[in-house]
């Protein structure tokens, strides 16, 4: 797994129908609505993200793990 920033995580949420709803200090909230609920993912606005956090955001957002590779 390759180190990604926060802002790389953001581009790559963008691109699948995340949207940016807020910022709380540095963390970015991302949000995608589905199916009468809306999945919410934070993440933290660094150069660089731990394996265990980006594994944690990669989870949460419900998509391929490929897609961050």
């Amino acid at each position: 797994m390759r180190t990604l920033s926060g802002r790389e995580v953001c581009a790559i949420l963008l691109k699948h129908g995340f949207v940016q709803v807020c910022q709380r200090g540095s963390y970015i909230i991302m949000q995608k609505p589905i199916d009468g609920s809306t999945i919410t993912v934070p993440v933290p606005d660094h150069k660089e993200l731990r394996v265990g956090t980006l594994l944690s955001i990669i989870r949460q957002s419900q998509l391929d793990r490929s897609l961050f590779a």
